[in-house]
């Protein structure tokens, strides 16, 4: 029990590191969340800080979610599926209410992506096409990161209808992240329905 509280306190942890907050003081002395979308993400520290740092912050977002779970998997022994959940819950759910900006943080993307390499790398290579292709043709990283969530969870549930639903509790666990990304961007989706959607544009700086 011990092991699995220090590795939940330690996912979160890992999660509420804020990588785009942190690069904007460091690399510009700047509160990112000042700037564009206001946002804490990897999308917004692209937009505001340059290309390079933008995809340096996606790949640390995406990295914590992967260590977290490879960090279960390193203290508890032969953990079970359930257990692997909920530590990909927790490094989410820092990232996304980070007790380092008032619970302030980003929308659980990359992070989410992280999480779902380490478990579901199949499903998740599929979803991160979709987000790749999308987000190059159309310039819009929000259509591409719910395209992609849903990506993920339609491959998932292939997956699990062939197996007879073998992974049942991982389907959940990416059902209600995947609801959840699209509450986050409930005001994305009105601003790609009303046309006024920012779209995302590769500048080095």
């Amino acid at each position: 029990m011990i092991n699995i509280i220090i590795t939940l306190f330690a996912a979160y942890i890992l999660g509420s590191l804020p990588t785009s907050y942190i690069m904007g003081k460091l690399i510009k002395g700047i509160d990112i969340r000042d700037f564009g979308s206001g946002n804490v993400g990897a999308t917004n520290a692209l937009r505001v800080l340059g290309t390079k740092v933008g995809i340096f912050t996606l790949i640390i977002d995406i990295g914590k979610g992967f260590l977290a779970v490879n960090i279960a998997r390193f203290i508890i022994q032969q953990p079970s599926d359930l257990i692997i959940i909920a530590t990909g819950l927790f490094a989410i759910l820092g990232h996304i209410f980070t007790i380092f900006l008032k619970f302030k943080g980003g929308k659980g993307v990359a992070t989410s992506a992280g999480v779902f390499i380490a478990i579901v790398p199949i499903p998740i290579a599929i979803a991160l096409f979709v987000f790749v292709v999308t987000v190059w043709l159309s310039k819009y990283v929000s259509l591409g990161s719910i395209l992609a969530a849903f990506t993920l969870f339609i491959s998932e549930l292939i997956i699990n209808v062939k197996s007879s639903f073998a992974e049942l509790e991982i389907l959940i666990f990416i059902f209600i992240i995947v609801l959840f990304i699209i509450i986050r961007h409930k005001a994305n989706i009105k601003r790609l329905i009303n046309g006024n959607e920012n779209k995302i544009s590769f500048i080095n700086k």
